[in-house]
């Protein structure tokens, strides 16, 4: 499969910038994925943008279907969330000290998540889940931990682990500079293989099960009927805390996040992305027992300068008391919309592609069976997801350039969106 046509783009002030950046920033960009490398070109430099659109330096308009990778559920820049936070940095933008507001915000989550009664916030998913797990640790008294191949849960030296075999093995570094001692505690299985989880807490006795509850860092992939069920009933006979890292289906997927759509209550549950509306929030929470283990109420120590920072929990607290049953409903009929006609355009192009979806996430997977662990993402045509999404972006639709990553549809995105988005897929697809 071939090119795209993407010499439409205007792309010379990104290229000025990028090389400017090249200059002063690894890779010219301050995260991996922004870079674009995945998809075979350089990345985009965004200026501004409003609602479900944004505008990038040489002036090019996008329907934007990353949404800062997640957490702008209602869009870029929304009025009620912009009036919070001006209102919140006219007090004084870091105190740190306790507010009112962090309270109001832990009480709004313990109303969504009757398995988080408590929480900490920190300032990033990854510093949550580096926090839960060292608190699974002390719990338990132990140290081994049971992942996922393809999940990733922040860039924590114990959890950037490659996949082993069906079985838990000894994982290996994923990433130079992360010491073997680091990750020899980790055994990774297959996602959505019970027979394999079976066998590791046959095998082992795990501080914790971590696992996405919805994975969606190898694109979107649901657990099979049944499977959320197994890790909550191997986790229980093994001893081991189940924790869910719901960074991203957390207030998204539904009310209560993705434990309200499985019914399956976690141990521990790792928040970020909408609980910060935009803002560097994250959080993790579980059971008053647990949760006092955590310096000053126990002995697990934690700290952060910018926990709980007045313009996140502003923004955050504001973004979540917009999210009724209407807007979730919103939410879920935007995605079912895209997804069809991203499925119809392809059927008419005849390019092969299997389309995930749950309440605000969706991956375009170029493969003609579905997506069940990382091995059939993998699997997937590479090459052929990256032309189309250079010929998407060609067309002003700006979806995630990995085929690895899910898009995040919001309440900003109307009919209309979805609309220009399927027409110029169907070209994208043609041109393949």
């Amino acid at each position: 499969m071939s090119g795209s046509g993407t010499a439409s783009l205007r792309v010379t002030r990104s290229a000025e910038v990028y090389a400017r950046a090249l200059t002063r920033l690894p890779g010219g960009v301050n995260s991996p994925v922004r870079a674009m490398k995945a998809i075979g070109r350089t990345p985009l430099f965004v200026d501004r943008a409003s609602g479900a659109e944004i505008i990038d330096v040489d002036g090019n308009r996008y329907v934007d279907w990353v949404c800062s990778w997640g957490p702008l559920l209602h869009g870029h820049a929304h009025p009620d969330v912009l009036a919070a936070v001006v209102a919140a940095a006219q007090r004084g933008t870091t105190f740190g000290a306790p507010t009112a507001a962090e309270v109001d915000l832990a009480d709004e989550v313990a109303r969504r998540m009757p398995a988080v009664p408590m929480l900490r916030m920190t300032s990033s998913g990854t510093e949550a889940a580096m926090s839960a797990i060292r608190l699974a640790r002390a719990a338990t008294g132990r140290e081994k931990l049971l992942k996922f191949s393809g999940a990733y849960h922040g860039h924590v030296d114990g959890l950037l682990a490659e996949a082993g075999s069906g079985l838990a093995t000894q994982a290996l570094p994923a990433s130079p500079g992360v010491r073997l001692a680091a990750t020899q505690n980790t055994g990774i299985v297959p996602w959505n293989d019970a027979a394999a989880v079976r066998a590791a807490t046959d095998a082992h006795e795990f501080a914790a099960i971590l696992c996405e509850p919805y994975a969606a860092n190898m694109g979107l992939v649901a657990p099979v009927d049944g499977f959320p069920e197994l890790l909550r009933e191997r986790a229980t006979a093994n001893g081991a805390l189940l924790v869910f890292d719901e960074v991203i289906t957390g207030f998204r997927v539904a009310r209560g996040g993705a434990q309200e759509l499985t019914g399956v209550s976690p141990d521990l549950t790792i928040m970020g992305k909408v609980i910060g509306g935009g803002l560097p929030a994250a959080a993790y929470g579980g059971p008053r027992e647990l949760m006092e283990r955590i310096a000053p109420a126990g002995d697990v120590y934690q700290a952060g300068t910018l926990s709980g920072n007045p313009l996140a929990v502003a923004a955050g607290l504001t973004a979540l008391r917009m999210l009724d049953e209407s807007a979730y409903a919103r939410l879920a009929g935007t995605t079912e919309a895209l997804a069809t006609g991203l499925r119809e355009a392809a059927a008419s192009a005849s390019v092969p592609v299997t389309v995930a979806t749950a309440p605000g996430l969706l991956t375009v997977f170029f493969s003609a069976e579905p997506v069940r662990d990382l091995a059939g993402a993998q699997n997937c045509d590479l090459d052929a997801y990256g032309a189309w999404c250079r010929a998407l972006l060609a067309r002003g639709a700006y979806p995630p350039p990995s085929q690895f990553e899910a898009w995040f549809p919001s309440l900003a995105h109307g009919p209309e969106h979805v609309e220009r988005t399927v027409e110029a897929a169907a070209a994208a697809f043609a041109s393949l």
